[in-house]
C-alpha cells in the first residue's frame, strides 16, 4: 500500500512538472517570435488557467489515495463544488461588467462613434465589447473603460442629442475697436457670436456645429484661421487668443 501510494504521487507530481517544464519551453519559443500583444495576452492567460487546472486536479488525484481523505476527494472531483466556488469568486467583476455591457446596449448612454468625458478624460468611443469598452483620445491613445464603471460613473456625452459637435474659439479685441461690427463680421458662416467678457480688452465665443466626419480640432483650427483673416481685412488690429 504504501508504495502504491508513492508511485501514484510520483505521477501526480511528475505530471504537474511536466506541464511547468513544456510551459516554460513553449513561453521561450514565443519570447523570440514578434506577435501581436493580444495573441501574447490570450496565451499567457490560456496557459496560467491550463497549468493551475492540472496542479489542482494532480492534488486531488493524488489525495484520492490516502483513505482517510478519499471520500472527500471524490466528491470534490465529482461534484467541481470548489471549482465553481473559486470561479464565482474570481468572475465577479467580470459578470458585473458583462450585465452592464447588456445594459448600455439596450440603454445606450454611449454608441459607437460618440465623444464623451469621463473622470476627465474626453475621447470617440471605437468598440463597446461585453467587457470593455474602447475609446480613442485626443492623443490617439487608446483607453479601456469596463462596462461597470461605464453604466455606473457620469458621463457626459457630446453627440447623444447631434451628431454634430461644437467647435469653440475665443478671441480677444482691443476696446477700442468697434464690437458691434466685429461680431457682425464674424456671424456669417457660424452658430453663434457673442461678447463675454470686458476686462482690459473684449473677449468674443465663435460657436460653429462641425460634421461627425470632421475631428473637432480641424474644425476649430480653420475657425481660427477664418476668424483672423476676417478680423484683419476689417483692418481690426492688436488680436490675440
Amino acid at each position: 500500500m504504501t508504495r502504491e501510494l508513492w508511485v501514484r504521487l510520483g505521477i501526480a507530481v511528475g505530471g504537474v512538472v511536466l506541464a511547468i517544464v513544456v510551459a516554460k519551453l513553449v513561453d521561450r519559443r514565443i519570447a523570440n517570435r514578434r506577435l501581436e500583444p493580444g495573441t501574447i495576452t490570450r496565451y499567457r492567460i490560456l496557459r496560467q488557467s491550463i497549468l493551475w487546472a492540472i496542479v489542482f486536479v494532480g492534488v486531488l488525484s493524488a489525495l484520492l489515495v490516502i483513505p482517510q481523505v478519499r471520500a472527500l476527494a471524490a466528491g470534490i472531483l465529482a461534484s467541481g463544488a470548489v471549482i465553481g466556488l473559486v470561479l464565482g469568486f474570481a468572475a465577479q467583476r467580470t459578470i458585473g461588467n458583462f450585465i452592464a455591457g447588456l445594459l448600455i446596449a439596450f440603454t445606450q448612454p454611449v454608441r459607437l462613434g460618440d465623444e464623451i468625458e469621463i473622470d476627465g478624460t474626453r475621447g470617440v468611443v471605437e468598440e463597446i465589447g461585453l467587457i470593455y469598452t474602447w475609446m480613442q483620445t485626443s492623443d490617439n491613445d487608446r483607453l479601456a473603460i469596463p462596462n461597470e464603471k461605464l453604466a455606473s460613473d457620469t458621463i457626459r456625452n457630446s453627440t447623444i442629442r447631434d451628431p454634430r459637435r461644437l467647435a469653440e474659439v475665443t478671441v480677444h479685441v482691443p476696446l477700442t475697436a468697434d464690437l458691434r461690427a466685429a461680431v457682425s463680421i464674424l456671424e456669417p458662416g457660424t452658430d453663434e457670436v457673442s461678447v463675454v467678457e470686458l476686462g482690459t480688452d473684449a473677449t468674443i465665443a465663435v460657436r460653429r456645429y462641425v460634421d461627425a466626419s470632421e475631428a473637432l480640432e480641424h474644425g476649430e483650427s480653420e475657425l481660427r484661421v477664418e476668424i483672423s483673416e476676417r478680423l484683419r481685412q476689417a483692418g481690426i488690429t492688436g488680436v490675440g487668443e
